[in-house]
């Protein structure tokens, strides 16, 4: 799955679907697009990204990142009241292969991604995660204070860890667990 290190060959695929279209565009005009999808103000401050990782990574050491769960919807409306209203996050970027064709997008808050998907080979609906937090009262408060009409999660005292579960329209859980001192 591509992430924002991959920008240059989005912004070469982009230029290509474009031309398919007749529609031409740039090479510094497709880095732009990019790392506005990124959320980021211009393809400089891309770069530099895209540079400080290249740097933070040992040379020669397996080092592996986070991992971002692959979460299979079925409506991209009841998608966005659970995971954008209710959870909090945010839209990184959609992609779509065209008009018509089924949404992957990256979400994010608070440096947990996920990937949604409406592609059928993408996921299992029904999937279970872990996500490792801190602050699960605070998390807790502000979920309840949305009063969300299809859930009211509690908090789960398990003995090394206060745990939260929340399930998505999709049948998909999010196991939300803090460890205790």
């Amino acid at each position: 799955m591509r992430d924002y290190r991959d920008a240059k060959a989005m912004a070469k695929a982009m230029r290509e679907i474009l031309a398919d279209l007749d529609l031409t565009i740039s090479h510094s005009q497709a880095l732009e697009i990019v790392a506005r999808q990124f959320g980021l103000t211009n393809w400089n401050v891309l770069s530099a990204k895209i540079d400080d990782a290249a740097r933070a990574r040992p040379v020669g050491r397996i080092a592996f990142e986070q991992a971002v769960p692959i979460i299979r919807i079925f409506d991209v409306a009841k998608a966005d009241e659970f995971y954008l209203d209710f959870l909090g996050f945010t839209v990184d970027w959609d992609h779509r292969y065209g008009v018509n064709f089924p949404l992957y997008r990256q979400i994010s808050r608070s440096g947990l991604r996920l990937h949604l998907s409406e592609h059928a080979g993408d996921a299992t609906p029904g999937g279970n995660m872990c996500v490792y937090m801190t602050e699960i009262r605070d998390l807790h408060q502000e979920l309840l204070a949305k009063d969300y009409r299809y859930m009211k999660p509690g908090i789960a005292d398990e003995g090394t860890r206060l745990e939260m579960q929340v399930t998505d329209p999709f049948n998909n859980r999010i196991r939300f667990m803090e460890l205790k001192g």
